[in-house]
């Protein structure tokens, strides 16, 4: 299951934001995993990658959500400034919304 804040989930619901940046000890999701998003449904997680947050670039930051990649790192810095710190991966999370279907390959 992957939570998110609320005022996320509009964008999640029109297509907006098709990704996320989590920050985990270890990769923790799979390429064509099934999941859910709680007030959006059943998901298709299509990649899971590695980036590194100071390299993210403005066009990382669109497919999230975001306008630019500093308002990106600004918000992960708020939510994950002590994972950050305490040298956490991040993790590039691509997912597809509402449907069953087998990822790409």
């Amino acid at each position: 299951m992957l939570l998110f804040k609320k005022k996320f989930l509009e964008a999640i619901r029109s297509g907006q934001k098709t990704q996320t940046i989590r920050l985990w000890k270890h990769r923790m999701m799979r390429d064509g995993q099934r999941s859910y998003i709680p007030g959006i449904g059943p998901i298709r997680i299509l990649s899971v990658e590695q980036v590194a947050v100071d390299q993210l670039r403005d066009e990382d930051a669109v497919p999230d959500g975001f306008a630019d990649a500093e308002t990106l790192k600004t918000e992960l810095r708020s939510i994950y400034g002590e994972k950050l710190a305490a040298g956490y991966h991040a993790f590039r999370v691509r997912f597809r919304v509402g449907d069953d279907q087998p990822a790409p390959s």
